[in-house]
């Protein structure tokens, strides 16, 4: 390619990135004002959004990272793939939204209303999902470590292949769930509510139950070594094949209904 082919080459390209920003530029303009209820991969990092009427878009792809969408409405929104890393979402309504993969490491969702979200394979790791209601929530394959979850409403939700090691479930409601054979490595269920759970073979090696409401629950094969029961209500669980050294039950409730000495 001769000199003068090269220049040509290089306007055109400069030229088509120059048009592509300014399109770019006008579609989150036009997100913002209202006009357009679509913004895919739009950046928005940092922006202030609060309390907005977000509901029915579609931002997929798009870069939310450290935005403010504290009190919005995301309502069905599509955010798959988006990363809402840092961002800050306490009080929204994520009420049906689908999220699949999207990144919400460390992300404040603190009382989110996050009911029927589907956020399989999500990466929520370090997310402050306080009080969060995620009824009946899709997390199949999301990475939850390290998640600060006390008092979340968990029940209904689907937690199949989910990271769970090293999170925070204290005072969860955690009815009917479907735990099996996963890795619950030290994870804090404190005073939580995990009547009939399904625990067969899962690991809880170092697992914090204290006051967990565990009846009916069935640990079946389950590793407890290093788990601490105490004062937990095992009425009715079972715990046939069980690995129970160093776990502790002081003054548990046993499966007899006998309390432990």
């Amino acid at each position: 390619m001769d000199m003068r082919h090269r220049l040509r080459f290089l306007v055109t390209v400069g030229t088509l990135m120059i048009g592509t920003g300014l399109a770019l530029a006008g579609e989150v303009e036009a997100f913002l004002s209202g006009a357009a209820k679509a913004c895919v991969r739009c950046d928005l990092s940092g922006r202030d959004l609060k309390s907005r009427d977000l509901a029915r878009t579609r931002l997929d792809q798009a870069n939310l990272t450290n935005a403010d969408l504290s009190a919005a409405s995301l309502f069905r929104a599509s955010l798959v793939r988006a990363d809402l890393s840092g961002a800050r979402l306490t009080g929204a309504n994520l009420n049906v939204i689908d999220a699949k993969w999207a990144k919400l490491a460390g992300a404040d969702l603190v009382e989110a209303l996050m009911y029927e979200a589907d956020l399989s394979i999500a990466d929520l790791s370090g997310a402050n999902l306080k009080a969060a209601k995620l009824g009946r929530a899709r997390l199949n394959g999301a990475n939850l470590t390290g998640a600060k979850l006390p008092g979340a409403d968990l029940r209904g939700a689907r937690l199949a292949g989910a990271k769970l090691a090293g999170a925070d479930l204290r005072a969860t409601a955690l009815h009917n769930q479907n735990l099996r054979e996963m890795d619950l490595r030290g994870v804090d269920f404190s005073m939580g509510d995990m009547i009939e759970a399904d625990l067969r073979g899962a690991d809880l090696r170092g697992a914090q139950l204290a006051g967990v409401d565990l009846y009916g629950a069935n640990l079946n094969g389950a590793d407890l070594r290093g788990a601490n029961f105490e004062g937990a209500n095992l009425t009715n669980a079972i715990l046939t094949d069980a690995k129970l050294e160093g776990a502790k039950f002081d003054a548990a409730i046993m499966p007899d209904g006998r309390r432990s000495e």
